[in-house]
């Protein structure tokens, strides 16, 4: 699969309803770029794609909006809306916040968020210059998985 079939499928992928393949997102990631920390800063909106995950669907029952990277040494990583609809960095969840950092991870080095508190990795690729997909492991994670993945959306 070349880059732009990859891109072109990621879109499909994320309008599906139900189940979505891990396999296949795993081919997507395999072809997607890397980035480097300082190309994502900024707020972005998250999304999870439903792959039977055991963290499908808790973070929205958290209100999780997305990630905010406001320098390589301040990113955080749950970005929650309350009650009355306000954003906040839930630390308590989060356990503190997190950093970016280019961490090798199937073979590549890109854009990884390490959180402080816990040991928890989000790796990062471009799917185009508004959109990420990342992939979450850690410790807790088998290292071959099964993985989260989820997809950031640039707020402008």
């Amino acid at each position: 699969m070349d880059a732009s079939k990859a891109r072109a499928r990621f879109s499909e992928l994320r309008r599906e309803e139900g189940l979505v393949s891990a396999v296949e997102l795993d081919e997507i990631w395999a072809v997607l770029e890397t980035v480097r920390p300082e190309e994502i800063l900024g707020e972005w909106k998250g999304s999870e794609f439903v792959t039977g995950h055991p963290l499908n669907g808790q973070l929205d029952r958290v209100g999780w909006y997305g990630k905010t990277f406001v320098t390589v040494q301040d990113a955080k990583p749950l970005i929650c809306r309350n009650d009355k609809g306000e954003l906040y960095s839930d630390t308590v969840l989060g356990k503190g916040e997190a950093s970016l950092w280019t961490v090798e991870f199937r073979g590549e080095s890109t854009a990884t968020m390490v959180y402080d508190g816990q040991p928890v990795f989000d790796h990062f690729k471009r799917v185009d210059e508004h959109t990420l997909m990342g992939i979450m492991n850690g410790k807790r994670f088998a290292a071959e998985g099964p993985f989260f993945y989820f997809v950031l959306d640039r707020v402008a």
